[in-house]
């Protein structure tokens, strides 16, 4: 298996969202993934094309019943030949089902266990449900995506779930893991999703506490669609590009390239007060031309300039398609592992699997006896597709 992180064994206990994209950037980058699926979750033979969510690509999957004394002891035997285990439950659960961290530390005391929350193992909101929108909304995020004027704007479920769950998460392990190598010992990793949400916000804290950011006025700060060079744009044909020319020399580009070049409005670009209207002037610049036009005169330009595009248009760009961005795995469309490496490249492996669909080929990796599997399926601990 390729990726630097070959040799690792990871055990993920199904969730959503954050849990499982952790699990697909552990497992794009090398590791041996075996995802726990409830045997519940089993529906009968696994279909032969594979899952739809590509979240789950690149893992074995197991089905097993942790409601059942046998299928928790499975577990823990899965965990004693792991390095790690991730999960994705609210506080307390893990420990209920008998598997908490203090019992997998005690079976195996390397093993790092991740886990995932919204709100964190503690805190008055902790046993509380709920989402990325709640949760970058306690951190002080989503109070800033957003136009003047207008209602915040969630930025889908990136921040929280993805950017302040998931990357956080698969981070903390790994930066465990390499600490165990050195001590010999494992931890808990205690990743929350408003933790991480809150130290993507640290160069917004660093603005702010220099006046540099407008905490108050949504909308009308550097960053935020305050500032005309650095917004959206429509185009004539209804297609939209987006400008990021902040430093002057990028700013006197996008100036020489517009026709603006030498207009007295334009001259003092960090005059706020002028803002809106040279937006809207700009405005009236990039709707006269298509997305097309627009990218023949900027694009690889020091404007710092793009096409606005959808999935499947990213998906066709020259610029990604040379790069390979994105890759047809399984007959489906989808973005490669990231990031590139000189020596270890990372590679996709396994397409999306169904429950149960690896449980007695797991369990023979594992170490596990046949009559041993037999037994384990015959009780209901385990379960095949």
């Amino acid at each position: 298996m390729a990726g630097p992180l070959s040799g690792y064994r990871v055990i993920e206990i199904a969730g959503i969202g954050p849990g499982p994209f952790a699990a697909m950037l552990l497992s794009d980058l090398g590791a041996e993934v075996i995802r726990v699926e409830r045997a519940q979750s089993v529906r009968g033979p696994a279909p032969e094309t594979p899952h739809f969510d590509i979240l789950l690509r690149g893992r074995r999957n197991i089905a097993i019943d942790l409601k059942n004394p046998a299928g928790v002891e499975t577990l823990l035997t899965l965990v004693e030949g792991a390095d790690a285990i991730i999960e994705g439950f609210r506080p307390g659960v893990m420990e209920r089902l008998g598997i908490g961290p203090d019992v997998c530390l005690a079976r195996n005391p390397k093993v790092v266990f991740g886990r995932m929350t919204g709100w964190g193992q503690n805190g008055m909101y902790g046993p509380a449900a709920g989402h990325d929108i709640n949760y970058i909304s306690l951190a002080g995020a989503l109070k800033h995506f957003g136009r003047a004027g207008e209602t915040p704007t969630p930025p889908l479920n990136m921040v929280g779930d993805f950017g302040g769950g998931g990357m956080f998460l698969a981070l903390g392990v790994v930066a465990a893991l390499l600490e165990a190598q050195k001590s010999g010992k494992g931890q808990v990793v205690d990743t929350a999703m408003v933790d991480g949400t809150a130290v993507l916000m640290t160069m917004f804290w660093a603005m702010k506490n220099v006046g540099m950011f407008n905490e108050n006025e949504p909308g009308t700060n550097l960053l935020d669609t305050g500032a005309h060079f650095y917004d959206v744009y429509k185009c004539k044909d209804g297609e939209y590009i987006s400008l990021g020319s902040i430093e002057p020399q990028f700013y006197a580009e996008l100036m020489r390239l517009t026709g603006l070049e030498g207009d007295a409005e334009f001259a003092k670009q960090m005059d706020k007060s002028q803002w809106p209207h040279l937006k809207a002037r700009l405005a009236e610049v990039f709707v006269a031309k298509t997305q097309r036009e627009w990218c023949d005169i900027m694009e690889a330009t020091d404007v710092c300039f793009a096409p606005v595009l959808t999935m499947s248009q990213a998906a066709q760009h020259p610029h990604n398609v040379e790069r390979k961005t994105f890759v047809e795995h399984g007959g489906v469309m989808q973005p490669s592992p990231a990031p590139r490496f000189s020596r270890t490249q990372s590679e996709l492996t396994l397409t999306p699997a169904h429950a149960g669909q690896h449980t007695r080929e797991v369990l023979e990796i594992c170490g596990f006896a046949a009559a041993d599997i037999d037994a384990l399926v015959a009780s209901g601990a385990v379960k095949e597709a």
